[in-house]
């Protein structure tokens, strides 16, 4: 399975955002992902909110700890808010 973190075409979820519910859809399949269940074959799986459509994720673990180990590379706006969270603690 590949998880889609960001994508130039998926919304940029902000802090004044008010999303609640979201799933995982996988683009290959073209139907929503859950335990491996949407087809046979490779994933392409992107989150999905409700409101927006695709949406990127904020930054996940591994790549707040090697965030120039990733294709496509953290957001501008992702960065600043990891080092915004990292000064703060």
């Amino acid at each position: 399975m590949t998880l889609i973190l960001r994508d130039a075409g998926f919304h940029e979820p902000a802090d004044e955002d008010d999303c609640t519910v979201f799933s995982y859809f996988c683009q290959t399949h073209d139907r929503f992902h859950q335990n491996d269940a949407c087809g046979e074959g490779p994933h392409l799986v992107a989150l999905h909110c409700e409101e927006h459509g695709p949406e990127n994720m904020w930054p996940q673990p591994l790549m707040l700890a090697f965030p120039e180990g990733f294709a496509p590379a953290l957001s501008e706006a992702q960065l600043c808010r990891l080092r915004a969270e990292w000064d703060a603690a």
